[in-house]
């Protein structure tokens, strides 16, 4: 009964630690995997892009953890959760089914405001986004970033969304600049 216990013991520690060796392999990276604002800088910036480019997706992926959560607004009475590929392929379809792959697609920060506490860090963003050339006027929205230092680098833990209305101002934090 010893040998079982300690096997299983073995063994759901070993799978444990998967998750955690995955981001182990991966402790590279750009410069802006050293700061927390960086970081979210840096995926506005990937997933922004001209017409007819599409964004570098696996750079994308490689800025969150592999159980990183996002909560999106997807209409004006609910929210989707996505993992991290679940994510990208909402993304990509956007792209597809839009004027955004022939006019490009721009997310521009405009505010942000950050914590940081050792290996933890809250960044929220006050974002536009435009698809160029469009009738469409730019939307402004709100993102929360909640991320983690690991193995020497920042890693995206989590992101929720939310669109402001007149019901949901934007928060007196980010009415400022950048």
């Amino acid at each position: 009964m010893l040998v079982l216990r300690t096997s299983a013991s073995l063994v759901f520690f070993f799978l444990a630690a998967l998750p955690f060796q995955a981001v182990a392999q991966d402790s590279g990276g750009s410069a802006a995997t050293e700061d927390p604002e960086a970081l979210v800088r840096e995926l506005y910036g990937l997933v922004t892009f001209p017409a007819e480019t599409p964004p570098d997706w696996e750079k994308v992926r490689g800025m969150f953890l592999p159980q990183a959560v996002i909560i999106l607004r997807t209409s004006r009475d609910s929210t989707t959760v996505f993992d991290v590929d679940g994510f990208v392929n909402d993304f990509v379809a956007f792209v597809e089914n839009s004027p955004a792959k022939q006019a490009g697609f721009e997310e521009k920060i405009l505010s942000m405001r950050s914590m940081v506490l050792g290996d933890i860090a809250r960044v929220s963003v006050l974002y536009q986004a435009n698809i160029p050339g469009t009738q469409r006027p730019p939307q402004k929205g709100v993102d929360v970033f909640l991320l983690n230092k690991r193995n020497g680098r920042w890693w995206i833990a989590s992101i929720v969304n939310e669109i402001p209305t007149p019901s949901r101002p934007i928060p007196e934090e980010l009415q400022g600049t950048p």
